[in-house]
């Protein structure tokens, strides 16, 4: 563990450029009907995942949170070895990267209405793995103005909306910035434009309640798994500011970045042996593990 709390440079994320591979109900994507609801309305779901040793990583938590998304949307879930199957074509002879699983309830007629036999679309992409920060330095962090979209019927789903996000991402452009908390309206704290958020108070953590808005992180969910099984208790409720300000340490998590410990929140420090290590360690483990 590094003592020293400076932020590491450029910790960006973003990935720039075209995917590698692309496939569409399982062959090769050469372009996608415009018709598609996605592309209308963003009627659909999406998961994000880390490959490493050519498999993804926590696949049984991201299809059990596609399928819980599929429920609630309305849509049907694809058979689990017909992804499998798609996902071992697309990944052959990779041994690492970013895929990104979506799935659109297909075409339909002008109007919201869904159609009555909707044919859904499975489109798999494969990215090169971004480029990330020395995690073990912390990361650096700032509020973003732009609100978070309020929905209980959409709130905790990885859904194609994600336009307040993308506002949110335009209102920096240093690289030393590594994400930006979000708010509600009233001024509850959801988590990062791309992350969940974690509070340490030096014996228990807390996370932001996600019954209004944001998305149910598949590594958000792990945490909690290591944590009960470590005997650290984990509270999810509502956090403001003030709760922030009175945490003795932050922490981002997502499926590909895993684990960030925040060194900086705007013009707060915080000192990064006041992290609970053992555990950060133990999810960035899981989390990278194949399967």
């Amino acid at each position: 563990m590094l003592s020293d709390s400076s932020v590491s440079p450029q910790p960006t994320h973003d990935t720039p450029g075209a995917p590698l591979r692309v496939l569409l109900n399982g062959c090769p994507l050469s372009d996608l009907t415009i018709t598609d609801r996605a592309l209308h309305y963003g009627d659909g779901l999406f998961e994000t995942l880390l490959v490493r040793a050519g498999r993804p990583c926590q696949w049984s938590r991201h299809l059990a949170r596609l399928a819980h998304g599929c429920a609630r949307l309305g849509l049907s879930l694809p058979p689990a070895a017909q992804l499998e199957s798609e996902l071992a074509t697309l990944l052959d002879g990779v041994e690492e990267g970013v895929l990104k699983l979506m799935l659109t309830r297909g075409s339909g007629g002008r109007g919201y209405r869904p159609p009555a036999r909707p044919e859904p679309r499975r489109i798999l992409l494969l990215y090169p793995r971004p480029p990330g920060p020395d995690w073990r330095r912390g990361v650096a962090v700032r509020y973003c103005r732009t609100p978070v979209s309020v929905n209980p019927a959409l709130a905790g789903l990885k859904h194609l909306n994600r336009l307040d996000a993308v506002l949110a991402r335009r209102e920096w452009d240093d690289g030393a910035i590594a994400e930006g908390l979000m708010q509600t309206p009233d001024g509850a704290i959801c988590g990062g434009t791309m992350s969940n958020l974690f509070l340490w108070d030096g014996a228990r953590l807390y996370t932001p309640a996600l019954d209004q808005a944001g998305i149910t992180g598949t590594v958000r969910e792990l945490v909690r798994e290591l944590a009960a099984e470590a005997g650290i208790g984990c509270e999810v409720r509502r956090l403001n500011g003030d709760d922030l300000e009175r945490a003795r340490a932050l922490f981002l998590t997502n499926a590909v970045i895993a684990v960030w410990p925040v060194a900086r929140l705007e013009a707060r420090r915080f000192d990064l042996d006041d992290q609970p290590w053992d555990l950060l360690h133990a999810v960035r483990a899981a989390s990278h593990t194949p399967g």
